[in-house]
Formats: structure tokens, sequence, C-alpha cells
């Protein structure tokens, strides 16, 4: 991006990845398509050894390596971007044409500083289906959607992503830079490649994500259980959608099943490490020491 680009609607697009050499170039190729002129690509990654650096070196404006998780990688990209505006997308993400001009224009219009982008999955086999439908269910949710188009002043104002976060991220952002409901959205969406998608995958994901749920609710409480809630509203207003397909509505029933149980057991095994822990590290008693 030129020098005088970085005024005006000029937007940088953070893309964070890790081992991420079956998305990444779909993912940048749809970035370089849209219709928006003042374009700048920032790839930060951690530590990928798969081939991701070799793909995508070629097809960004900047390249920067950090870790250990997204909410650092976002944070470094945020620094050494130079846009006025900032998308931030994961690697396994595709923007349709159009989004990026049509976020711009509506905060030219209504001011709006954290725009939210609907999401629609696709993907493999019958557990990435179940995932379509559910994100089919909410994709202008004010309450669950998490906001990616924002004003970079904002964002450098806000702080950035909570580093100290691991689950909830997203939803911690949003809570800070719009106030606690999203209220403005695109009508172009960003595609999500599940892939293949697996229910062991799922219930691998949400444990380890599940260790770390304490620290979003402690630090959001009411407004973090009201996203984390599998009996969310947006499933009991899409009855009609889930009624149409019942294999499918079935299916996401146990997965969202699996992955209730999976991240409270993640917590559960967190919080018991921690309480280990602290016992290891206590001082004997000296009556102890005796036996």
């Amino acid at each position: 991006m030129n020098e005088d680009r970085a005024s005006d609607d000029s937007v940088s697009v953070i893309v964070t990845t890790r081992n991420s050499i079956r998305t990444i170039e779909p993912c940048i190729r749809s970035i370089r398509a849209q219709d928006h002129p003042r374009l700048e690509i920032v790839l930060v990654d951690n530590r990928s050894d798969d081939g991701t650096l070799e793909a995508a070196a070629p097809l960004v404006d900047v390249l920067i390596a950090a870790g250990p998780e997204r909410s650092a990688q976002r944070n470094v990209g945020i620094a050494g971007s130079r846009g006025r505006y900032v998308l931030v997308v994961d690697s396994d993400m595709i923007l349709q044409p159009g989004v990026i001009g049509e976020a711009v224009r509506i905060s030219r219009r209504t001011g709006a500083q954290a725009i939210g982008i609907p999401e629609r999955s696709f993907g493999q086999g019958f557990w990435a289906r179940c995932k379509a439908l559910e994100r089919s269910l909410y994709p202008k949710d004010e309450v669950l959607s998490g906001a990616r188009f924002f004003a970079r002043d904002l964002l450098l104002g806000i702080g950035g992503y909570d580093e100290n976060l691991v689950l909830g991220e997203d939803w911690d952002l949003s809570l800070r830079a719009a106030g606690g409901r999203l209220t403005a959205f695109t009508d172009a969406l960003i595609l999500h490649d599940e892939g293949k998608l697996r229910l062991s995958d799922v219930a691998r994901k949400k444990f380890y994500y599940g260790r770390f749920l304490l620290g979003f609710v402690r630090k959001h409480g009411r407004a973090a259980l009201a996203r984390l809630n599998p009996a969310r509203g947006a499933l009991l207003r899409g009855f009609g959608i889930l009624a149409a397909s019942p294999p499918l509505a079935a299916g996401l029933l146990v997965m969202k099943s699996t992955e209730a149980v999976a991240g409270v057991s993640g917590m559960v095994y967190q919080v018991a490490a921690g309480v280990l822990w602290h016992r290891l590290r206590r001082p004997l008693h000296r009556n102890q020491l005796l036996l």
C-alpha cells in the first residue's frame, strides 16, 4: 500500500496463520479480488512448518512472525498496519466480493467504528453441514456476532485484543469497541471453510477452549454467559429452519451437546490442574517432613 493510502478509506487486512497451507491461498486471493482499491494484506505467522509461508509470501504486503496465540498475533499485525480501517480474518475464511467496500461505506455513512460481517460455513461431511445450519440461524445476531471490521484508531485506543484471553477474545473486543451489542452489519458474507469436520475435532477444540472459559466469564459476567449459553435464543427463533431439516437438526443437537460437555470438561480439568499445582507448591508442614 502506498503512503498516500494511509488515510481516508484505506484498509489493512490482518490474517493470522499457523500451518494453514490448505486454506491460505484461497483466503488471500479472495482479499485481492475485492473491488476496494486501497488495501494492504498483513500476514502474521506463528512458526508454520507446512509451507504456509512459502505459499503466502508472494501474495501479501507485510509478513510478520509472531505468536503464541491469535490475540497476540492480531495485535502485532494491527501495530504493523497502516490503513485507516482494519479487517481481521482467519486463514480459513474467504471473503465474498465487495465485502470490504461495503464495510467502508457503512462506516462512512453511519459513523460505526466496529462492524460485523455475517459468516456462512461450508465444508465436507455431515458435521460440516450441521455447522453450516447453525451459522445460518444467526447471521446478524447483535449479541452472538463479533465485529471484524474496525477503525484502526479505535483498536489502538482500547488496547487491541486482550492477550490474556484465549476464549472469547473476539466477543471481548466487540464488547469494548461497540458498547455491548453490534448494530452495524454488511450484507456481503465471509465464508468459513470448516474442511472435513469430525465430531471428535469439535470436541477436542471445545475442550481446549473450555480450559480458558473462566477468564472470559470473570471479565464479562452475564454478557459472557449470554454468548456461551448453548441453548441460545437464535436456535429457538430458527425453529422453522431446523424443522425443515430433521437429520441436520438432530445432528446439530448432538454437536451442541458435545460442545457443552467438552467445554465444561476442559474447564473442570483446568481448575483441577490449578488446584493440584497450588497444593504441590505449598511448603510442607514440619510434621510432614518428619514422615
